[in-house]
């Protein structure tokens, strides 16, 4: 399961994002420093971006193409989105949170407790977002993303605002994920070490 694409969007008189990639399975990190396009490129996979040219495939299944006049709707996309801040609602506890990423979902592999237990936040069910850790609030972001029921996942520095203890152990959880779950993840860092034991395919942006 894995990433083909090959885009060209214009961002300005001064500026553009061209890349062109074909990843195998696992997981794929665009890596480079803040200002090479890699957070552009995981919005023009969701659909947030159109691109001006080129096409984007998802474990086979084209989601744009521009020659050919597809551009699969970003709900049709099925995509789970991690951000670097957990951007959870602040007026639902975590079991709400959780609930909200099912509406989404046209079929589960997982019911809410049986993610609670394998993401490990069984305990923080009851809980309001305010009242969590960093990295417990990361974890609650990968849980509402898998419970959507995506096709694969994008993660936007996902480890950026976590302490180093929490860093560890959120990295471990994505690696649970990647391994146990089988979903294509197009991973955005500027951390060579944190690509480096993550992914099976770096692409670098600069």
């Amino acid at each position: 399961m894995s990433f083909d694409i090959d885009v060209c969007r214009r961002m300005g008189p001064d500026a553009e994002v061209a890349l062109r990639f074909a990843s195998g399975a696992g997981l794929t990190a665009l890596f480079g420093p803040s200002g090479a396009g890699k957070t552009s490129l995981l919005s023009m996979v969701a659909g947030l971006l159109r691109p001006d040219a080129g096409h984007i495939r998802v474990a086979g299944e084209t989601v744009f193409d521009a020659a050919a006049g597809i551009d699969v709707p970003t709900a049709r996309r099925f995509a789970g989105y991690v951000f670097q801040d957990a951007r959870l609602f602040p007026h639902l506890r975590v079991r709400a949170n959780l609930r909200y990423g099912m509406r989404r979902a046209t079929e589960q592999t997982m019911t809410l407790d049986e993610m609670a237990a394998f993401l490990g936040i069984a305990p923080l069910l009851d809980r309001w977002p305010r009242s969590l850790s960093g990295g417990e609030a990361q974890r609650v972001a990968i849980g509402r993303a898998l419970l959507s029921g995506p096709r694969f996942l994008l993660m936007d520095e996902p480890l950026a605002a976590l302490d180093h203890a929490r860093r560890g152990e959120v990295m471990g959880l994505i690696e649970r994920v990647r391994d146990e779950l089988g979903l294509p993840i197009l991973y955005v860092s500027h951390d060579r070490g944190e690509v480096d034991r993550l992914a099976a395919t770096v692409v670098e942006m600069r």
